[in-house]
């Protein structure tokens, strides 16, 4: 079993896809479920709440939690995108996903710009993406498409210079940061050292 202390400690491309090719069967019960993992939750109710719309790309898909919980009120297509095969393989299993894209999200992406929504859970943390991947995204979206991504605490100071230079340009609107706890409280017995590690929902549209 991976730890999460590894993961939020990641150096470089290699050691990314070790991780996850060796997290990937364990993922679900071995980290999700023991850590009472909520961010892909909280992501979805806010890419709903504001009445996002599809086609939908599901940024650092994984193994598809985050799709899964918009699945619970969202019909529409969802594509996801991933650096890892491994990760991609498991989403597929679930069978919520129009297509799986495995590339590296900080460049040009191999999509057309047709998405009007984009969605993200757990990717913009600390050992992994970074706010360099904004201009890939906004590339493969349409005018006005509805941004929920969660940021990790931990980074946000990476990423808050990122987000006024965008707004600044006129290229994101209507920015909002929605607070949520990552965890449920069996994290606590099982991971003290990150129970209380807290992101924002980042949701922001398209200009």
């Amino acid at each position: 079993m991976t730890d999460l202390t590894s993961a939020l400690a990641l150096t470089g491309p290699e050691a990314t896809l070790k991780l996850y090719r060796d997290w990937a069967d364990s993922y679900d019960a071995g980290f999700a479920e023991r850590l009472d993992y909520r961010l892909p939750a909280h992501v979805a109710r806010a890419f709903l709440a504001a009445g996002g719309e599809g086609p939908v790309l599901d940024v650092g898909a994984g193994t598809g939690l985050c799709a899964a919980a918009l699945r619970e009120g969202f019909g529409g297509e969802i594509d996801g995108l991933d650096v890892s095969a491994e990760m991609l393989t498991k989403a597929a299993e679930k069978g919520i996903y129009r297509a799986l894209i495995r590339a590296d999200v900080t460049k040009s992406l191999p999509l057309p710009r047709v998405y009007r929504g984009i969605t993200s859970s757990g990717t913009f943390t600390a050992g992994h993406v970074g706010p360099e991947a904004f201009g890939p995204l906004l590339a493969v979206a349409l005018p006005g498409c509805l941004f929920a991504l969660s940021v990790n605490l931990r980074v946000w100071d990476r990423f808050a210079p990122a987000l006024q230079a965008l707004q600044a340009e006129g290229a994101i609107t209507d920015l909002q940061d929605l607070p949520v706890q990552v965890y449920g409280a069996a994290a606590q017995a099982q991971d003290p050292a990150h129970a209380d590690d807290r992101a924002f929902i980042l949701m922001f549209r398209a200009a």
